[in-house]
């Protein structure tokens, strides 16, 4: 697994990332995840991490984030910070607290967030890890077994420190179904998990386990579980830059066959319209430095971030007094408004607002990467 490591980070990648929330990532040990990440800090690449527990263990697991930095000497980025469920709002002060001192102590650890309060994964994040190893076949399989799926039901409905259950922190109002893959399944876009359980008759377990063995994936959801405070708090975090944790997406063709999480659309908007303009929770200048600089630098990118002489032409031209997020939970396929032109590696792609169909991307390589014949 090193050895995969060394070349990825030879082929450009910028880091070790991982999943700890997730099969098989949950199964994972913290001295082999420093083994991990300690091959990246040669090629000046760093670990980065979905903590395992971003509610009820946050702080175990902020502390276990500082321990590999600090074992496998790398650079950290924690993504998508947060404090879920709101039993566990109150310890984003003390989850912020450990950052801070680890980074007071000499480590490189920062982390990034998108700016609402509800986040957006699958069903498999209601259920025990154990049901799901081996992938989504073997995970199906015991799902029709009444056997496993007495286990599987107890599990989702006991509350316990071994695994994070988003179903009992969001509850099933707070659960709302966005992806399906079954056609016939599509009817329930938009409603609550809580809804469908009432209109099939069963209970928010059994509605869960069924709905992910007929669409034959783990659905995706949105699972609202933050506060609109803490948000801010974070917000305002120097250490702190902003990734959407979404795909990107069109108001058009086949994206418009299931409904998404609006950050798909207006993570970055919102942040210069709502929390910049509106409520001035940070100035415009630290909000793009949010944006630019401090991504660029955190992921060793070189040439990008600042508008500087020798480096890439990518820039963006916004309206500070009509920028806004449209995109909504109910409505997610929507583009922000404010946006008048941009350009990628000095070529304009965006013109008073409309795609002028040039593509000049290219790819973005990490700092450890090596030419090959």
């Amino acid at each position: 697994m090193r050895t995969h490591v060394r070349l990825a980070m030879s082929e450009g990648a910028m880091g070790v990332t991982t999943a700890l929330i997730y099969t098989p990532a949950v199964f994972s040990k913290t001295d082999e995840l420093v083994e991990l990440a300690e091959v990246a800090p040669p090629a000046r690449g760093m670990y980065i991490v979905l903590v395992p527990g971003e509610g009820k263990r946050l702080l175990e697991a902020t502390d276990g984030s500082s321990t590999i930095a600090r074992d496998a000497h790398t650079r950290a980025e924690i993504y998508h910070l947060k404090a879920a469920g709101q039993s566990n709002w109150t310890k984003l002060a003390d989850a912020i607290a450990k950052i801070e001192a680890a980074r007071t102590d000499g480590l490189e650890i920062t982390a990034d967030m998108y700016t609402y309060t509800a986040g957006s994964t699958g069903l498999d994040a209601s259920m025990p890890p154990w049901v799901q190893e081996g992938g989504y076949d073997a995970w199906a399989a015991r799902l029709g077994d009444p056997k496993m799926r007495d286990r599987v039901r107890r599990d989702m409905t006991t509350p316990g420190d071994e695994w994070e259950n988003l179903l009992l922190a969001a509850g099933g109002d707070g659960v709302l179904l966005v992806g399906f893959k079954n056609e016939a399944l599509r009817m329930y876009t938009g409603k609550t998990l809580g809804e469908v359980a009432k209109l099939r008759g069963t209970s928010l377990q059994d509605t869960a386990m069924d709905l992910v063995a007929e669409d034959g994936s783990r659905v995706q959801v949105v699972y609202f579980l933050m506060s609109e405070d803490n948000v801010k708090r974070q917000i305002q975090l120097p250490w702190v830059s902003f990734g959407s944790d979404a795909s990107s997406m069109a108001t058009e063709g086949v994206f418009l066959k299931t409904s998404t999480h609006p950050r798909a659309y207006g993570n970055f908007a919102r942040l210069l319209g709502k929390y910049v303009r509106d409520e001035h929770v940070i100035p415009l200048e630290d909000a793009i430095r949010k944006l630019t600089s401090l991504p660029a630098d955190t992921l060793k990118i070189a040439d990008r971030g600042r508008l500087t002489v020798g480096q890439f032409a990518d820039v963006v031209v916004f309206d500070p007094k009509t920028i806004a997020d449209r995109a909504t939970y109910e409505q997610p396929h929507q583009y922000a408004v404010g946006m008048q032109h941009v350009w990628v590696n000095g070529t304009q792609v965006l013109k008073g607002g409309e795609h002028t169909g040039a593509k000049p991307g290219r790819v973005v390589r990490g700092p450890g990467w090596r030419p090959r014949t």
